[in-house]
């Protein structure tokens, strides 16, 4: 059995916590096991007790992971005061080889604060651990950490008030700090030299990354890259990237030179990483090989901010009468509106064509809080699923969908963007209704049942 470590989170996105220490355990190449109880799998909760075999793991899930403020080696815990010290002194064997190092004592809650006095005696009722090392502030090499965890406070009151009447309350040392809360200020839209109206969320982006597993050595490609946004945090990983997009003048921006993209790549140190981006329909790329990909991410334009569009004909040329029978090709190109629907499952049939096997697929699914079934997400063979958070939005929601490509499948050919193969690939899951199949419509009319008059 691992030893426990006590994962400290940040109160954002937190549906997103489970999948992303995953894929970041499996990134570096070790388990991590997560609580069997609902109640400590809570995802609302500031606290999560994982097992992993050593600190070295523990202290990777800190620099990478961007959710986790800190993670520290468990030494007791409890729904009371004295549970708690009974579980720290029956643990002695972990912390009293600490015992002549240099430490400092820290005493937090969350959702309160503790009094200065009381804090003073919490620390003084450990005591029997009789640590012999100096008290050092600045440098300690043991930092020994004492929770406390309130509910939330609905409700104005004092900031003391309820003090004592915690939920459970935790020990341990500290292992590493978070060292990617950080980014999610390096990567600041604000703070973005050039950024458009449909910018990714830094924090988002840099979750994205996490699921696609970035790394030194990887090839990831954004198919609708906009502005860049998953291009710059990939690659700030150290993977090289490579964007497209249908609409050029979102990476080039307004005589801008160099463009726009390549701007701001430059300002986050990244500009050697971004192979290229190019301007294309995907149902038209130029991808002659598939199995080349270590991960495509991205977020598919579904019509709120910006249409999704592909390439056809102003008007269909007639079917010829006869075998020899020819027309002229006066009939030009057009951008045509492109059904979210028809996308999504385009994207995925997509990716199992340029995807190496094991590679992953991570984007956004943006869905009709009360339609969504998990049978909406489109899955075909050779494609399996690994993780579905929700960011909830009241009536509309949008999911990170990470699939994975089979590790033992054979080879697949690129996808023609066409009904019929559409439907022989994912059956009735390429035309049933779905969460997401009229995105638009539904956004716009306020996502009314049929019938429904109300405002």
């Amino acid at each position: 059995m691992g030893r426990k470590y006590l994962i400290y989170y940040a109160i954002a996105h937190a549906e997103f916590r489970f999948p992303e220490l995953q894929s970041i355990s499996e990134l570096f190449g070790f388990q991590v096991s997560l609580p069997d109880s609902e109640e400590d799998r809570d995802p609302t909760r500031p606290f999560m007790i994982v097992e992993l075999d050593e600190d070295r793991h523990a202290r990777l899930l800190a620099q990478r992971c961007i959710l986790v403020k800190a993670i520290y080696e468990l030494l007791g815990e409890g729904v009371t005061y004295e549970q708690l010290h009974a579980s720290t002194k029956s643990n002695k064997s972990i912390w009293d080889k600490y015992q002549q190092n240099s430490f400092r004592f820290e005493v937090t809650a969350v959702n309160h604060t503790i009094p200065s006095e009381r804090k003073v005696k919490i620390m003084e009722d450990f005591e029997y651990m009789e640590f012999q090392g100096p008290i050092t502030l600045a440098d300690a090499s043991v930092v020994l950490t004492y929770f406390e965890e309130y509910p939330i406070k609905h409700t104005l009151r004092k900031r003391t008030e309820g003090d004592g009447d915690f939920d459970r309350a935790f020990f341990g040392r500290l292992i590493e700090e978070g060292a990617c809360r950080s980014l999610k200020h390096k990567f600041d839209v604000k703070q973005r030299v050039y950024y458009g109206n449909t910018t990714m969320d830094a924090e988002i982006s840099l979750l994205m990354a996490n699921q696609a597993l970035a790394a030194p050595g990887k090839l990831i490609y954004d198919p609708y890259c906009g502005t860049g946004s998953m291009l710059f945090t990939s690659a700030f990983f150290g993977a090289m990237v490579f964007g497209s997009d249908i609409d050029g003048r979102q990476m080039r921006g307004k005589n801008l030179n160099p463009p726009g993209i390549f701007q701001s790549a430059d300002q986050y140190g990244v500009l050697n990483r971004i192979l290229d981006c190019c301007t294309f329909d995907i149902t038209r790329n130029p991808f002659r090989t598939g199995g080349i990909l270590d991960a495509i991410v991205s977020d598919p334009p579904y019509g709120v901010r910006a249409g999704a569009k592909r390439l056809g004909r102003a008007k269909e040329r007639p079917v010829p009468r006869a075998p020899l029978e020819t027309y002229e090709n006066t009939t030009s190109y057009v951008r045509k509106p492109y059904e979210l629907g028809d996308l999504t499952a385009d994207l995925v049939l997509l990716a199992r064509y340029l995807l190496r096997p094991g590679g992953r697929l991570v984007w956004f699914l943006p869905t009709a809080s009360e339609e969504y079934q998990d049978v909406d997400i489109p899955v075909c063979e050779g494609m399996e699923l690994v993780a579905n958070s929700e960011q909830n939005f009241g009536k509309w929601g949008r999911r990170l969908i990470t699939m994975r490509k089979s590790t033992n499948c054979p080879e697949y050919p690129p996808p023609s963007f066409d009904p019929a193969y559409r439907m022989a690939e994912l059956g009735d899951q390429a035309t049933a209704p779905s969460g997401h199949r009229g995105f638009r419509e539904k956004y716009f009319a306020g996502f009314k049942k049929i019938g429904d008059s109300s405002n």
